[in-house]
């Protein structure tokens, strides 16, 4: 088994057994629910961005998969004290290292969420991975439901 595959399932392992800002948030001013029909996840992304455009806190909850719970995990992780902008670039690097063959993002720049840029070769993954990142996205839009469908 390769080095990067042995480290993506560490990571999805630990990020699904233990994830991190597993919680619903009371005082989120942005929220969105997201699901994925196919698999059946069902994700709220909670988040609280203060004036300057700064995402002070982010959570979720709901059921889903491993790779769509270890996936909201990391992304919770990674998005806490940047600005809104950062969090839309990290969500486009990140939507295009696992769906296109010859990605341009920085995977490097993606941190540990580019371990799960290996599910590109797994299209009905993809929907997965990128379910909690598309429902943050809906979230910063104003939107309050989004389908991977």
């Amino acid at each position: 088994m390769s080095d990067l595959r042995a480290l993506y399932q560490e990571v999805i392992a630990e990020h699904n057994k233990n994830p991190r800002n597993f919680r619903w948030m009371e005082d989120a001013n942005r929220m969105a629910v997201g699901v994925n029909p196919l698999c059946g996840d069902k994700l709220t992304v909670y988040m609280k961005v203060d004036e300057q455009g700064i995402v002070r806190d982010v959570s979720f909850e709901g059921s889903g998969c491993a790779i769509s719970v270890s996936s909201a995990s990391i992304m919770t992780q990674m998005l806490k004290g940047k600005k809104v902008e950062e969090a839309e670039r990290l969500f486009n690097a990140f939507h295009e290292a696992v769906t296109k063959d010859d990605p341009q993002s920085d995977l490097e720049a993606l941190g540990k969420i580019a371990v799960l840029a290996g599910v590109r070769a797994y299209p009905s993954r993809v929907k997965c991975a990128t379910l909690s990142w598309h429902t943050m996205h809906a979230a910063l839009e104003g939107e309050e439901w989004v389908s991977t469908e």
